[in-house]
This record gives C-alpha cells, structure tokens and sequence, in this order.
C-alpha cells in the first residue's frame, strides 16, 4: 500500500477517536421507571464534610444528616436515590452537565445561586463563625478580615462572604485542608458554617484553632439545589420535606446528629457536636483506610493508566507518522493537535472532556471521560518521543528495506519501529511514570480513584500526613514496579538493535 494512503488512513482513525468515544454517554437525568413508580434520581455529595457528609469509619457507607436527609425526601417522594461523591467545587459542573440531578451538601441559598438554580424548601437553619488559631486575638468580627487571608472552598457561599468582608481568599478543596493551613500560619482565618466547625473540633479535639466569632447576624438557610429544567423534582422534594417535617422525622434526624432541631429557625442556635470520628487511633486510621485505598487503586488508578497508556501510544503513533508526512493537511493536523495537548493542562483537558462536553449533550461515563482526556493527553506528549526515535534510525535503514523489495509499511513495521522502539522505552517510561500520578486528578471528574479514597478517610479523622503518606506509597510501589519493568523490555529490544 502506498505511503500516502496509509498516512492518510491513520489520519482518519485519529479523528473517529473522538467521535466513537462520544456515543459512548452516561445514564440519563433522573428518569422514571417504566411502571413510573420510582425514578432514579444522582444526589450529588462530597462525603468529606462531616457531619453533614462522610464514610463512616466501621462500614466505610457514605452517611450523615444530609444523606439521612435526602434518602428520608427519596423514600416519600418514590425516587430511587444514587449517590455521586465528588469534591465541592465539581458539583455543580456536575449538575449543570447532567452529571447529577440534586446537590445535598448543605447549599446555602443565596441571590447568585437563586438566579441559577432551582432550591427546595430549607432543612438546615446555621450561622456563620470565624475560625482562628488559638493565639490569634484581634480576628473576631467579618470587620476585621479586612486585609486578611481566608481559606475557603472556591465555590462556597462562604468564599463569598469573606471576599465581601475585604479578605484575601485563598482556595482550597474542603475545610480539612484549609484548617492545616490556618495551624501552619498560612492564612488568618477561615469562615464556615458554625456546625461542620464545631464536628470538626470535637473529632481533631485540637487546641489550636478556635471559633472567634460569628461571621455576621444573619441566619443562613441550605437546601436542595437543581437545574432549572427540574421543576418537578423540586416539586416532589418540597412535597416531601413538608411532609417529613410533619411526622416528625426531620426532627428526629437533627436531634441524633445535633441535639437540637436544626431544621427550624428557632433551634438552630443551640447544637451540641460529639464529633464524627473521636474513637480510633492514628494506627487504626490507617489501618481502616488500607483497604480502600488498594481497592481505589485496582477499580480505578491501575485500569485508567493501562487503557489510558495503551490508547495514547496508538494515538502518538499515528501522529508521529503524520508529523513525517509530506502530505501537508496530515502534517498540520498533527502538529495543531500535539500543540493544543502541550499547551494547556490536564486538569483542563479533563474538565472540558467531562464537564463541557456534558453541556452540549455528550455525557461520558466517568471513565471513558477520563479514559479519553488521559489518553489524548499522553498521545500528544508521546507523539513527539516516538517521532524521534523514528528519526533517529539511520536513514540506511530505510533504504536497505526498499532494496530488499519491501513497501513502506513493510519497512516500517519490520525494520524502523522495532529499532525505533528501543530508543523510545526510557522517555515512554518517564510519561508512564507521568500518567499512574496523574490519574489522581480522576477523582475531580468522579472517579473513585486511590488518592480520593485517602481525601475521603483524611476529611473523617482529620489524620492528613500519615494517610497522604500512605497514598505516596502506594504510587510509590506502583512505579517503582514499571521501573523495574523498563530493564528487562529494553535487553529484549535491543535485539533489534543492528
């Protein structure tokens, strides 16, 4: 076969790649059974924000007073309730592409978030407190973080409050990680809801932060959020809530979690906190947290970074081969697609794959997104490897297989690319090494990945260094495994090496 028309070919392939992926779509929006009696409704959570959201630590089940809450709503309201864990600032990208249906994860109602979303009838009353460390005396009004440094989740109502109180708000992914920075002195404050603040003291029983004041007089109301296209499901929520509030159920789930009923005006000012997680050791933390951890690394870090690697290198091949083409629409097609994958983050790339497609109608499972960004991401980097080792190989070579009577792909694939690969396997090597640390951001898109199951245990018992350290081992192991790996398919290689 002519060169030109295998170029040609590869060029096609790479460019059904994204088309075939993209039929590849995610469950629809919450829809009904075909007998209409229940329909499945994606609550979206971040199971890190105890008490309200979190694993719990014997059974390793999300729980808390928003899960209790929303499976209370689900049950009166006929739906058949799927939990979908993500990171704060992913869930409303998630609701507004599709991805989930509700948020229950204590959504404060404000104007901005009014003008956007559809809200159900309140079922947390709280307030404001300012969070400072202990020798810390001159921060107890929002007046006097004029100037100051605040960590708060970037999409929070709470980073609002403090950016209209004059703060300079640094981000961070939940109140867990913004507490270590408070305790390391890198931020002066934080504000946040009065009652994860208080969960938080009595499961870390730290001494060195404490609640300086209250971050204004105002009663804030959190609710269930949805898009504005789900009127009817907010119907269904309200129906609900006012009816859980009748019997008495609400009340009953407010005074386990708080020892009072939050879910009035009236008893949301006296609560008292035991702490989700008080009771196991540093050791044990671990220890409970092990196992998750590897299954996170099986379901998710490991698969990811096989299909994600293998698909990457077929897409690398093929646009090295168009980068050698004369055929100049091949050539600049490759060099667009391995600019725009150079050029701009992962995170990014992921986000657009996900989220943005997911607002256009395409809706990937979690994985293929994943799958699909990680492998568009290392096809652009390993384009450029492969397209030098193939440089590399004497230009002889080529000539000695057109003597011997051979096409150019016969001279490829039997003569160039087995030298080419010898030369590529230590670089290929370093973005593999690349690609199993990366798939940590998977979890930003949904993916119940290693690292987040290690965010989730850390959040619970507050115990950050040794559960991230665990985490580092683990990727750790993992490499150091496909180092090994690298020595021996090099001396089996280099066979081909004249």
């Amino acid at each position: 076969m002519p060169r030109s028309r295998i170029l040609l070919l590869l060029a096609v392939a790479l460019g059904l790649l994204p088309g075939l992926a993209s039929a590849t779509t995610a469950a629809s929006p919450a829809t009904a059974d075909d007998d209409g009696a229940t329909r499945v409704v994606r609550v979206g959570t971040e199971g890190v924000y105890p008490p309200f959201t979190y694993r719990d630590p014997e059974t390793d089940e999300l729980t808390g007073f928003d899960v209790e809450v929303v499976e209370a709503v689900g049950a009166e309201a006929g739906w058949d309730v799927e939990f979908v864990e993500a990171p704060f600032d992913s869930l409303f990208p998630a609701l507004d592409s599709g991805r989930v249906d509700v948020i229950a994860n204590q959504v404060t109602i404000s104007a901005e978030r009014q003008a956007r979303y559809l809200f159900s009838t309140p079922y947390t009353y709280s307030h404001g407190v300012i969070v400072t460390r202990t020798d810390t005396d001159d921060i107890t009004t929002l007046a006097d973080l004029e100037g100051r440094t605040t960590a708060q989740t970037s999409s929070s109502n709470w980073a609002e409050v403090a950016r209209e109180a004059g703060a300079d708000v640094q981000y961070v992914q939940d109140f867990g990680p913004g507490v270590e920075l408070l305790v390391q002195g890198r931020v002066d404050a934080i504000v946040n809801d009065n009652i994860a603040v208080l969960d938080y003291l009595a499961t870390s029983g730290t001494d060195e932060v404490r609640i300086a004041g209250d971050a204004g007089e105002e009663t804030l109301r959190q609710a269930l959020a949805f898009r504005q296209s789900d009127p009817v499901l907010q119907q269904e929520a309200d129906a609900a809530l006012a009816r859980l509030a009748e019997d008495g159920t609400l009340a009953e789930i407010s005074e386990r979690y708080f020892g009072a009923d939050v879910t009035v005006e009236e008893g949301s000012g006296d609560v008292s906190v035991g702490g989700s997680d008080t009771a196991r050791s540093t050791w044990e933390v671990v220890q409970d947290t092990a196992w998750p951890m590897f299954r996170g690394l099986l379901k998710g870090t490991i698969p990811l970074t096989v299909v994600s690697f293998a698909v990457g290198l077929a897409i690398a091949l093929g646009a090295a081969l168009a980068r050698l083409s004369s055929i100049r629409p091949l050539d600049w097609s490759a060099r667009a697609y391995i600019s725009v994958i150079r050029g701009t983050p992962l995170l990014v790339q992921l986000f657009i794959v996900f989220y943005g497609l997911g607002q256009v109608g395409i809706k990937l499972d979690p994985y293929v997104a994943a799958g699909i960004a990680f492998s568009l991401n290392v096809g652009g980097y390993a384009a450029e490897i492969l397209r030098a080792a193939i440089l590399s190989v004497p230009r002889a070579q080529y000539e000695a297989a057109t003597v011997i009577g051979m096409e150019y792909w016969q001279g490829m694939r039997r003569i160039v690319l087995p030298q080419a690969a010898r030369i590529a396997v230590p670089p290929l090597s370093n973005t593999l090494l690349s690609l199993v640390k990366d798939t940590s951001l998977a979890s930003l898109v949904l993916v119940p990945e290693l690292f987040r199951e290690a965010q989730v245990a850390a959040a619970l018992s507050t115990e950050y260094l040794p559960l991230y350290a665990l985490a580092a081992l683990y990727y750790w192991v993992v490499c150091h495994l496909v180092a090994r790996a690298q020595g021996p398919l090099e001396r089996r290689l280099s066979r081909f090496t004249p």
